[in-house]
């Protein structure tokens, strides 16, 4: 695969060259309620980008354990695909010390959640309709041109292909923190699997 951002200097993701470098501190402290809420801004977002273009229509998925965002052919409302929106100010600073089979730098590394990315490698295979993983990265000025916004984007089938040649290598449990539990039940991530940036697509909207 070619890696997109093979013209830019390994100097920019090199984290020891960094002049704002990421402190690498585990958070202890999760807020899931405001992930959430956080997250939406973005979801909605999306939704009126797409709505912008002129052959789909997209909205929030209301079908439970689907992902984010539901989208339609206009002509004919058949639903093309589904996204999943995954929102990230943080990178995975000591991947190479906690993964080491894995092979990536902190700066290319993504993360996502282990379970809906097995839940939505069955609803794929049962539906047989797309599903597509969007990272929504903030604050990476090693890897986002601006400092602020870029969005990178891969289907499940393409993720699919990276997990089984991978395996568990790429897998990473944390310690639960202050946070995860809400209402009695624990809705943290503790659980993720991560992806290299260079696995990914730019998107451009």
């Amino acid at each position: 695969m070619k890696r997109y951002y093979d013209k830019i200097s390994d100097n920019i993701f090199n984290c020891k060259n960094c002049p704002t470098r990421c402190d690498g501190i585990s958070k202890g402290k999760y807020n899931f309620s405001e992930d959430v809420n956080f997250s939406e801004i973005y979801e909605n977002y999306i939704i009126d980008l797409i709505n912008q273009k002129p052959l789909y229509f997209a909205s929030k998925c209301e079908k439970e354990g689907y992902p984010d965002i539901e989208i339609r052919n206009k002509k004919d409302n058949s639903i093309k695909s589904y996204l999943e929106i995954k929102v990230q100010r943080r990178t995975f600073m000591s991947v190479e010390k906690y993964l080491p089979k894995a092979n990536l730098k902190p700066s290319e590394t993504l993360a996502l959640n282990l379970s809906d990315l097995i839940r939505y490698f069955k609803i794929e295979n049962e539906i047989k309709i797309p599903i597509s993983i969007m990272w929504v990265l903030l604050n990476r000025p090693c890897i986002v041109e601006d400092g602020m916004t870029a969005f990178h984007h891969q289907t499940i089938e393409e993720l699919s292909k990276i997990y089984l040649k991978e395996g568990n290598v790429r897998r990473f449990r944390r310690k639960s923190g202050e946070g995860d539990i809400v209402d009695g039940v624990h809705k943290g991530v503790v659980v993720n699997y991560h992806f290299s940036i260079n696995e990914l697509k730019r998107w451009y909207y």
